[in-house]
């Protein structure tokens, strides 16, 4: 009797559990069992070990053959167990020396020749057998720098079943033949899931964009949306453009990704998790290190918004949006569900979905950017009567927006039409995107260095109560913000959000604490209602 073990990583959702992957060989009919809670991908695997150790040069035992995957209450499900499997199985017929195997991590899909093909997730898979304990790791050789972003594991990249058995039996690592040059290398292929390109909305832009020319400097007027787009920024608060088509809401939005500071190293780790798990990692960039943004179509279900999907659940937009900016355009046309589910994930940060194959935990703290027109037809204003919508057209398009999801959202800017001297003006470019990124910079270091030794970094994070009993603005300066609270015109919650905007704006001017010029600005863009202060932060410092 034969037996060995080695181990793999099973996922759910971003987070991994190490697997034992054990292989038994006993006398009598030649057969395959795979057991452990495999699912159908995983439970074709066994064809594809067979076939891949033939003709990798092996030979295949003629007994019966178990596999174990231990723990077997965990589901399991993918391609990635393919190397472990044939690894162990080899180890169990003693082609390779089962204590060689005991504690290497392998995660790789075999092809039917050999070849190891990558697999979605191998990030997190790392960082699960790293925090297991485990400092050696197998994976294919497309994926070895993905893998080599995790401190403290000696990864192994192989491009085939062959090299790995060679390197593991102390023998001459065959060379193995290139592929035609001028064609797409058909490994890469396991490294994106397919739909999911630049053209959906659904990948990492971030401050790409500004390498592209969007500049902020670009958008004309719109000195308070601009402002209300730095302070989104610098503080991470959510906001709420309304205006009529053309007005520069798109602009604005694309353009708020390039003033965010860039990733952090652990900022970096987690957003290239969950973007490795949904497979939009573009090869031969394994670390996203710039905010990503996603601008989901308004027709996108709330799976899509959320996540979910068959079997095991996928990360959606906000969860691919995780530390970035989520756009969401035309924002009454999405559905009032999609809408609503999102509530959980803007107060926590993160989101559960609970499925019947398990129950996963995606990350999902995002910067908010919601985009409206006033009415069906865009023109309805309060100077103006070119709008032809009847009162009870507008008053429904605009109840589509809730307003408990309305109530999380910290700024409120009205995005006004552009006139015709603003965009023949020449010479009256506003402030460029590195001028305000890096006033943004400063400021989130402002933030940073108060919220020292707390589990938080940005104002918007933090919770009130915090707020109200250890950082204290000045004195008498929240008086007009708690008699706003008083007549109804804003909630507790509203109040608290006041309170982090004014931090912000705090940040952004220099100040220690907040004055009752940054909280009338703060109840400014909250509320939309004119407080006479100056809607530009450069005129407050």
């Amino acid at each position: 009797m034969g037996f060995a073990r080695t181990c793999s990583v099973a996922l759910v959702g971003v987070e991994g559990v190490v697997v034992e992957v054990q292989a038994d060989l006993e006398p009598g009919v030649a057969a395959f069992t795979l057991v452990g809670l495999p699912d159908k991908s995983l439970t074709e695997s066994k064809d594809r070990v067979r076939a891949a150790v033939v003709n990798s040069g092996g030979e295949w035992p003629q007994k019966k053959l178990t596999v174990g995957l231990s723990p077997a209450s965990v589901p399991k499900s993918g391609s990635g167990f393919d190397l472990a499997i044939a690894c162990a199985a080899l180890g169990a017929s003693e082609r390779i020396d089962p204590r060689v195997l005991s504690d290497i991590v392998m995660i790789g899909e075999l092809g039917l020749d050999g070849r190891v093909r990558p697999v979605r997730g191998v990030l997190p898979a790392v960082l699960a057998a790293a925090d297991a304990g485990y400092e050696q790791v197998v994976v294919p050789e497309c994926a070895a720098a993905e893998a080599s972003l995790v401190p403290g594991v000696s990864v192994l990249g192989v491009r085939s079943l062959r090299q790995l058995i060679a390197v593991l039996t102390d023998e001459p690592v065959p060379d193995e033949e290139p592929d035609d040059q001028g064609r797409p290398d058909p490994l890469l292929a396991g490294l994106r899931m397919p739909g999911t390109g630049a053209a959906t909305g659904m990948h990492s832009m971030g401050a790409m964009q500004h390498d592209h020319g969007h500049d902020l400097a670009d958008v004309v007027g719109q000195h308070s949306a601009r402002t209300a787009v730095e302070v989104a920024a610098a503080g991470g608060h959510h906001l709420f453009l309304e205006g009529p088509p053309g007005a520069g809401k798109t602009m604005l939005a694309e353009r708020l990704p390039a003033i965010l500071p860039r990733l952090s190293r652990g900022e970096s780790l987690e957003v290239t998790a969950v973007h490795s798990v949904a497979g939009l990692l573009p090869p031969g960039k394994p670390l996203v290190d710039v905010a990503p943004y996603c601008a989901p179509h308004h027709s996108a279900t709330m799976q899509a918004l959320v996540g979910g999907g068959q079997g095991i659940a996928r990360p959606g937009a906000v969860s691919l949006s995780h530390r970035g900016v989520l756009f969401l355009d035309e924002t009454p046309e999405f559905s009032s569900h999609a809408l609503d589910a999102l509530r959980q994930p803007l107060e926590s940060g993160h989101v559960v979905i609970a499925r019947s194959a398990g129950v996963v935990r995606f990350p999902a703290r995002f910067l908010m950017v919601l985009a409206a027109n006033p009415c069906p037809c865009g023109r309805f204003s309060q100077r103006d009567s070119l709008c032809e919508c009847p009162s009870s057209a507008i008053r429904r398009y605009q109840a589509r927006l809730s307003g408990p999801l309305l109530d999380r959202v910290d700024l409120r800017v009205e995005v006004d039409r552009v006139t015709r001297s603003q965009l023949t003006e020449r010479g009256a470019r506003g402030e460029s995107t590195e001028t305000v990124a890096d006033r943004v910079r400063e400021a989130r270091e402002r933030a940073g260095a108060r919220l020292t030794d707390t589990p938080w970094r940005t104002n918007s994070e933090v919770p009130g109560r915090e707020l109200r009993s250890r950082w204290f603005a000045s004195p008498g300066a929240m008086d007009d913000a708690e008699r706003s609270l008083e007549r109804g015109v804003l909630t507790a919650r509203g109040l608290d959000r006041v309170l982090r905007v004014a931090w912000t704006v705090a940040d952004l001017v220099g100040h220690d604490r907040p004055d009752a010029t940054d909280v009338a600005l703060a109840l400014q863009l909250r509320t939309g209602v004119p407080r006479g202060v100056p809607m530009a932060i450069a005129a407050l410092s």
